[in-house]
């Protein structure tokens, strides 16, 4: 993790990737519970996540356009 803070547009990405799991997941009426569940993840996570307040792993999105079915660029696009 760099020491200096990110940049703005940096932040505001993470938000619109975040937003877009949301609408994938709620399209689904599907909880954040239950898409921790499938996952691995825990619910906190999930919503730090949707928030953009945590800079997640690749790894996670994986799992998580998986759990919902879609495609990644979907999420990160």
């Amino acid at each position: 993790m760099p020491s200096d803070p990110l940049p703005d547009w940096v932040l505001a990405r993470r938000r619109q990737i975040g937003d877009r799991i949301r609408a994938a997941r709620t399209d689904r009426k599907i909880s954040q519970e239950t898409l921790g569940e499938r996952t691995g993840l825990d619910r906190k996570t999930i919503n730090r996540i949707e928030q953009g307040a945590h800079s997640t792993l690749l790894d996670h999105l994986l799992l998580i356009a998986d759990a919902l079915g879609v495609p990644l660029a979907d999420l990160v696009r």
